[in-house]
């Protein structure tokens, strides 16, 4: 079964603009779907297939030119970083032509590096990641918040929620025995699953690597090179502060998500939907819930996220900023019914200094109404902060 995903239709409109088009994201968030559906008459080549991957390392003059003038589906080609050279000379050969071809990949960095010297000014890049509320909502998802976090965004367990505790249990299982070894001489598997665990615990903390090393029992170069694999792989993502200078002085270290509420679930073993919600990584789970919303808010439009956070040493934090149209709209996040002006005060003092570049100021909580607050802070629903973040972007 197919979900339509809001990135289609830029798929749509950037094909006839580029000869080629990459498109990233977490591995089974939807990518080979979304180009498969999106051009049914496509070649379709997926180098997950060793037996292709052989063909594009010993022939990839003969792989090109079996695909004859068809539109061509590449899938995972960061396994054949070869190819893009002579992905290049095909384009040039026939610079005209749009939508000639179009290459998946789940590994960030590899890719994108092997992109940026083949085929920079020929190619355009999109990002997709798991589903958004709004994709969920148009398909007639009605779940409680708990239900929310529990499952995450990947379309296997959302769309098949009986299957959801096998799945992820697979899903990591298969990223430390396959994604982490293409990635990285990571001969350690247990202290990178150990790594993998303790990052998920700090999620929507401040990264702090000297602690993730030295709790892991790794040296900090290795600690750092292993996360760096974990955000290639799109297994989670830095949020980074906001660094203009308004006066004050700033914490600098970014502060860590993972890309998936479900795969936090995992890892840090919570019993049930209600257990995590309930726990105390309840209001920290839908926190990263909201800053993942609002990165697909953009990407899945075909933009570069505009979000970060704010932390000054004299104790003012702000959740997440969001700019977009020439504003900096202000997000906190609680997990309270109960909003009330003390939540909303950081809101209101990070406006004063940004004066008027300051948009809305949000409290996204339990509430089952949009609440004005003492102040002028509007309390809104949590399922209403995607289609309100949509809002700002403009679309």
């Amino acid at each position: 079964m197919y979900l339509a995903r809001t990135l289609f239709s830029v798929v749509a409109e950037t094909v006839h603009e580029f000869p080629a088009v990459v498109l990233t994201g977490p591995r089974q968030s939807g990518k080979t779907t979304l180009l498969r559906t999106s051009h049914p008459e496509a070649a379709y080549v997926s180098f997950d297939d060793p037996l292709q991957q052989a063909f594009a390392r010993e022939d990839p003059r003969g792989l090109l030119s079996g695909l004859g003038d068809r539109t061509a589906i590449l899938d995972e080609v960061q396994h054949v970083p070869e190819l893009l050279p002579y992905l290049k000379l095909a384009i040039d050969a026939d610079r005209g032509r749009t939508g000639r071809f179009l290459l998946t990949g789940s590994q960030q960095f590899s890719l994108m590096a092997g992109v940026t010297e083949s085929l920079a000014g020929r190619v355009a890049l999109l990002e997709l990641l798991p589903f958004s509320w709004p994709e969920l909502r148009a398909h007639g998802a009605d779940w409680t918040l708990a239900e929310v976090l529990w499952r995450g965004g990947y379309p296997e367990p959302t769309i098949h929620p009986r299957r959801r505790d096998l799945w992820v249990r697979s899903y990591l299982a298969t990223y430390l025995e396959r994604d982490v070894r293409q990635l990285s001489n990571v001969t350690n598997l247990r202290a990178f699953g150990q790594l993998l665990a303790l990052a998920a615990a700090r999620h929507g903390a401040e990264l702090n690597r000297a602690d993730l090393a030295r709790d892991c029992g790794v040296s900090q170069p290795t600690a750092h090179a292993w996360m760096g694999v974990m955000e290639a792989s799109y297994v989670l993502t830095l949020l980074p502060p906001y660094f203009e200078n308004l006066g004050k002085r700033v914490v600098r270290s970014p502060k860590v998500y993972f890309t998936d509420s479900a795969l936090v679930c995992e890892l840090t073993r919570q019993p049930s939907a209600e257990a995590a919600l309930a726990g105390a990584l309840g209001g920290l789970l839908l926190e990263g819930w909201v800053v993942n919303e609002a990165r697909k808010a953009f990407t899945h439009r075909g933009l570069r996220p505009a979000i970060w956070f704010w932390r000054s040493n004299d104790g003012l934090e702000v959740d997440l900023m969001v700019e977009a149209g020439g504003r900096v709209h202000l997000v906190e996040i609680k997990s309270t019914a109960t909003p009330t002006e003390r939540h909303a005060a950081p809101l209101q003092r990070l406006g004063g200094l940004l004066g008027e570049r300051a948009g809305e100021r949000i409290v996204v909580c339990r509430v089952d109404a949009e609440t004005r607050l003492p102040g002028g802070a509007l309390a809104i629903p949590w399922g209403a902060f995607s289609e309100r973040c949509a809002g700002w972007i403009g679309g």
